[in-house]
């Protein structure tokens, strides 16, 4: 048969996925499963028993993925593959709306706009309507309006919605809903379409144009969805559309790898696909090829806990593998000089490269302290998702002040700052100032003392204002350590209010990034083996950090570092899960509900799972946090795995290359660590049955199946949970969602 030789190879979930063609069919598949196998098989069988390669559409959510599939299937079918329709949701649509634009009022040529083109737009209409540039930053209007179409909000809608007008209003915002109507009405006008128009648009196609909506419907005979458990209502809406006719829709996800909630993506439309598709069939692909049972299990006893999922029960027949290594560490540094002397000590003791190595983390700002310490080890890594910290603009952007302040002559530290923030001086004011500096043999730092001498016009002020500004910040240089000048210079420049106030996710992530700038200041002023603590100084061990020759192959032997959002389908022989500390992750801003804390297993249940062989974990008992040392307590994730599948080591410090009288001298400067409790295996009573905790009290003794007996101290409710604040014998204090905790009452 003809077949055969798709088949081989194949389990037999895998092989069922693969032969059931007709008709809709959901295959939920675990990590390591083996999806993009079934998926590129499933098409090339499609393609052999004589469907049209025109007629498949197969979506998915990165170019990479698509033609990574499409090579797979040429090696499969031969050049047919070419004629496949697959992409991401935007390009495939994008390319139907250019030959339906007219049916809306577009021209087929129409501009898609990016993010800068859509700012900008937004920032002339800010300034044409007379609003406050301030509270109506174009980065905070334009996530509202994505979010509006991402949930197919027009701004007709949206501008008679008395909700949605109170909403913005509470935040002192009650013009989006006028800017939304200017900026499509512009784009419009323009020809133009943004990246959530583009899916907007195909709906609004769709909805009006039934012809249109036929004609693509009887068109594609197949549709396939990767990575479903990451669509947005706006994406769900258009295939359920064009798959009405043949019901042939095959839909590829985990919801246990959900975790785009912040982009719009909603878990709802996996876990409710059957109610849309009565007839369904579900294929379940369990057998995990990736990692070992120790990972497998582990990440399972997690996942476990979420109580919105799909069942399913992941397996592997792998190696059991080690257990997985807990590293707890005095510090964030310290912490950093732990992971990367691992990594050092088992290259050299198991043949390993570099790029077996991944190391983890909840957020950017974290990479700082890991960078410096592979560098001083000499192992070179990339970072992936972003740039290298020291290469983010907001970081180069602040350095920048600090160059400057001490060197008036770094010209390129001047037209770096000049303008950042904004203060009213623009290009070619900059350019006559450089120029003017060249014709007098001067430098810039000397025509902007005497400013007036070679210009004249409104750039005067704020030229004069800079130069006072920058006098100001050279004072503190010379008088005050470094992280009070360093704070200074952040606050006083205007940069930290800037990115305070930018409340996008981006804005964020650029201010944490800020701040752990300041930290690493901060360190370095605390660090008593550093006679000199000025900002000079600070700035000489920067420059020796960040000295690293350009990449000039991307296909270096290199350590990967990334946040666990940026790591989703990737794997790697041993991964470091950096930073399991309680507010870090589980972040602080997603514990509000059920549904957050539940989004957030699901990402730490993706970071177990890229692991092949080895897992290390690891937390810091202390971490600085917007220029404070502050006490960390461990991740609520790490009591949650099972007690079984770790391993955890006592506080050590790293023995590689490391200072050890820098650490012995810090640790003074700390408060001291209370005395771990001796922490026994518990085993539960012959007759322990969970209580039901709705009537819990203070006062009351519980057992615990894992942390055994314990008084209850408090009681409250936080959103839709309730919490209680427990002592264990064993265990000391831990606090537990009673919707999530297994406990019996003892009268």
């Amino acid at each position: 048969m003809a077949t055969s030789g798709y088949l081989e190879g194949l389990n037999e979930s895998q092989r069922k996925a693969v032969l059931f063609t007709e008709g809709p069919l959901m295959i939920i598949a675990g990590a390591g499963s083996g999806k993009t196998r079934v998926l590129t098989h499933r098409i090339a069988h499609l393609i052999e028993q004589g469907a049209d390669a025109y007629q498949i559409m197969s979506l998915t959510f990165t170019n990479k993925a698509a033609s990574e599939m499409r090579h797979r299937i040429e090696q499969l079918i031969g050049n047919e593959a070419r004629n496949l329709w697959m992409g991401t949701f935007h390009s495939i649509f994008a390319k139907i709306l250019r030959f339906e634009a007219y049916h809306i009022g577009y021209n087929s040529n129409f501009t898609i706009y990016d993010t800068d083109d859509s700012k900008s737009l937004i920032k002339t209409i800010v300034r044409e309507l007379n609003l406050d540039e301030q509270l109506y930053k174009p980065s905070t209007v334009l996530n509202r309006i994505s979010s509006a179409k991402n949930q197919l909000v027009p701004w007709q809608e949206y501008t008679s919605n008395p909700i949605y007008y109170a909403d913005d209003a509470s935040y002192q915002r009650p013009e989006i809903g006028r800017i939304y109507q200017n900026y499509q009405v512009r784009c419009h006008k323009a020809n133009a379409m943004d990246f959530d128009d583009i899916l907007f648009n195909t709906n609004v196609l769709f909805r009006d144009h039934l012809d249109v909506l036929y004609k693509y419907q009887h068109k594609f005979k197949y549709i396939l969805i990767d990575e479903f458990q990451d669509t947005n209502l706006s994406q769900y809406a258009i295939v359920r559309k064009l798959s009405n006719v043949h019901q042939n829709i095959c839909v590829v996800g985990d919801d246990a790898q959900s975790i785009y909630a912040f982009r719009g993506a909603d878990i709802r439309n996996i876990l409710n696909f059957e109610k849309d598709y009565p007839e369904l069939e579900v294929i379940r692909l369990e057998q995990n090829y990736r990692s070992t049972k120790t990972i497998v299990k582990a990440a399972n006893s997690i996942i476990a806990r979420n109580k919105n999922q799909l069942p399913k029960n992941v397996w592997t027949d792998n190696e059991d593998g080690r257990l997985i290594r807990v590293l707890r560490a005095m510090s964030d540094n310290e912490e950093g000089r732990l992971v990367a002397s691992a990594i050092f000590e088992e290259k050299n003791q198991d043949g390993l490269r570099n790029r077996d190595f991944a190391i983890l983390y909840r957020t950017n700002a974290q990479s700082r302290a890991i960078e410096e310490a592979l560098r001083k080890l000499n192992l070179k890594y990339k970072v992936i998702g972003g740039l290298s910290f020291y290469q983010r603009k907001e970081i180069k952007d602040l350095i920048a002040y600090f160059r400057y302040t001490i060197n008036h002559s770094d010209e390129e530290a001047f037209k770096r700052i000049i303008n950042q923030p904004k203060r009213g001086i623009g290009d070619t004011t900059v350019a006559k100032i450089v120029v003017a500096a060249y014709e007098n043999g001067t430098t810039v730092w000397d025509v902007l003392c005497d400013i007036k001498l070679f210009l004249t016009g409104r750039s005067i002020t704020p030229i004069e204002d800079f130069v006072t500004l920058i006098k100001s910040f050279q004072l503190a240089v010379e008088t005050k350590d470094a992280y009070t000048a360093a704070a200074e210079i952040a606050k006083s420049s205007g940069l930290l209010r800037e990115l305070y106030e930018d409340k996008t996710v981006e804005g964020l992530a650029r201010y944490e990034n800020v701040q752990e700038l300041l930290n690493a200041v901060k360190e370095f002023t605390d660090n008593t083996e550093n006679e000199d603590k000025s900002l000079t100084a600070f700035l000489q061990q920067v420059a020796l950090l960040t000295s690293v020759d350009e990449d000039k192959n991307p296909d270096q032997d290199s350590i990967t570092l990334m946040t666990i959002h940026a790591a989703k389908g990737l794997e790697f022989n041993h991964v470091f899960v950096v930073g399991m500390e309680e507010d870090l992750f589980p972040s602080q801003m997603m514990l509000s509900s059920r549904t957050e804390l539940e989004e957030e297993r699901r990402l730490f249940y993706v970071a177990m799972t890229r692991a092949q062989k080895k897992l290390t974990l690891s937390y810091a008992h202390t971490r600085y946090h917007y220029g404070r040392l502050k006490e960390c307590e461990p991740s609520r994730f790490l009591d949650e795995i099972d007690a079984r599948f770790l391993k955890t080591e006592a506080l050590k410090t790293a023995q590689v290359n490391t200072n050890s009288s820098f650490i012995l001298q810090n640790r003074s400067s700390l408060k001291p660590m209370a005395k771990a409790k001796v922490t026994t295996t518990h085993t539960p009573s012959p007759d322990f049955a969970p209580s039901d905790t709705r009537n819990l009290q203070a006062g009351m003794r519980v057992e615990h199946p894992k942390f055994g007996f314990g008084t209850v101290k408090q009681v409250e409710a936080q959103g839709n949970d309730r919490k209680a604040l427990i002592d264990f014998e064993q265990f000391g204090e831990k606090t537990i969602l009673l919707s999530f905790a297994k406990l019996k009452i003892h009268e």
